[in-house]
């Protein structure tokens, strides 16, 4: 699988992402290649954001999206059941691959700021006039997410950069749907108290 081909233009013929989650699955079960790539075609872009924004680096996100979908494929006949919602399961897998990594890096050294990497934004594109302003509060919000206790910045990423609900998030990560609520409760707070001075500052 080649993870830099999600940033070109697909092969995929036309339509063929028109097949619904379960038909996918189904198809993968039965051994069907070109199902699992339509698979790594619908899913790849959400799920390198996802650890995007819990690494901070690119490199190494593009390397635990390929080891998810690696795990996915193995796991498809022993871990996935049809009464789970094949997206779900699928960022369980992401989280724990995520997890994994951030354990043993940290064995190795420490978090820090720079480890935020100020060249790596996911959005690239921004206007001329404000450039310095987005790129400096971009950083910012990237550090500050770095900064939050790994608890608090896994459920952050899922419910506000990839839109799930609390009770997706509970069943992705194992939380209870009380601690879900109270780290997402706690990393607003700390995000907007680390952000507010900016945006206060002179805009």
């Amino acid at each position: 699988m080649d993870i830099m081909g999600l940033t070109g233009q697909s092969k995929t013929k036309t339509g063929i992402l028109s097949n619904s989650s379960e038909e996918l699955v189904e198809r993968v079960q039965s051994g069907d290649k070109e199902a699992f790539h339509q698979v790594f075609e619908r899913y790849g872009r959400p799920i390198i954001s996802f650890i995007y924004d819990m690494v901070g680096h690119q490199d190494l996100a593009e390397d635990l999206t390929q080891e998810t979908f690696v795990r996915a494929f193995k796991g498809f006949d022993k871990s996935f059941w049809a009464e789970t919602k094949f997206s779900t399961w699928l960022f369980s897998i992401a989280k724990n691959v995520t997890r994994e990594s951030l354990r043993t890096r940290r064995s190795k050294q420490n978090l820090t700021l720079e480890d935020a990497g100020a060249d790596n934004f996911k959005d690239k594109e921004v206007l001329p006039e404000g450039a310095l302003l987005n790129k400096e509060l971009n950083v910012l919000i990237k550090q500050t997410l770095a900064n939050l206790d790994e608890d608090k910045r896994l459920v952050f990423t899922l419910q506000v950069f990839n839109h799930h609900s609390y009770e997706e998030i509970a069943e992705i990560t194992g939380f209870s749907l009380g601690k879900v609520k109270t780290d997402l409760r706690r990393a607003r707070a700390e995000m907007r108290e680390k952000i507010r001075p900016y945006m206060e500052s002179g805009l």
